[in-house]
């Protein structure tokens, strides 16, 4: 009886895991920017601040195009890009990354529960710092939450971030490097691209699925 009971409960388990498992696949977009014009912005995503545009990369993971962003701002600018129709609050996205240029800053990453530009969360890899970050933006102030030293190898890399309530957790190349609670933002908002000052970088396959 007892055995019967917990075969049961596994099977109960499982099917609750598979049904979660379908809604988030059935709640999946992804963008590799591959079907937009060359040279122009990318369809359904809002250049709110930096020269965001779909180009050509031999390299792209998915080929043949990605979005990259080509401002050569300075000091504290953070260069921003929202997704129209994204509306997410406990999330996972990715995105992978190549940081191109940039003297004062490099590398990019994640915006998500994006209220606008000075409302959001942001996580970054900078490759010139070789670390891994974690932000939010409040009112337009940056805070950091946590820091991870990378050193970094190759070109593209994967960029993920997974949150549940007020639980944060930061990938990289498929290892988690940060893991933080914060609360500042406990609605739903857009997710994003970003990159700050002058760093100038290409993205491709950003994925985003609520879980």
């Amino acid at each position: 009886m007892g055995n019967d009971l917990l075969r049961r409960i596994v099977l109960l388990i499982g099917l609750v895991l598979l049904a979660t498992e379908v809604v988030a696949q059935e709640g999946k977009k992804s963008w590799n920017f591959d079907t937009d014009k060359e040279g122009a912005p990318a369809q359904g995503l809002i250049n709110e601040v930096g020269d965001w545009k779909v180009v050509p990369d031999p390299t792209a993971p998915s080929k043949p195009n990605v979005l990259a962003q080509l401002a050569k701002n300075s000091g504290s600018t953070f260069n921003l890009t929202l997704i129209t129709g994204t509306n997410y609050k406990d999330v996972d996205v990715s995105v992978k990354m190549k940081a191109i240029a940039g003297n004062e800053d490099q590398g990019g990453g994640l915006v998500w529960r994006a209220k606008d530009t000075r409302n959001n969360y942001m996580a970054r890899y900078n490759p010139l710092e070789n670390n891994y970050r974690v932000y939010k933006v409040e009112k337009g102030r940056r805070l950091t939450l946590q820091s991870a030293d990378i050193k970094q190898s190759g070109d593209w890399h994967t960029l993920r971030v997974a949150m549940m309530g007020d639980h944060i957790q930061c990938y990289y190349d498929g290892k988690r490097y940060l893991d933080v609670k914060d609360s500042a933002f406990s609605d739903e908002g857009k997710i994003g691209l970003w990159t700050k000052a002058d760093a100038q970088t290409h993205f491709d396959d950003l994925t985003v699925s609520a879980i």
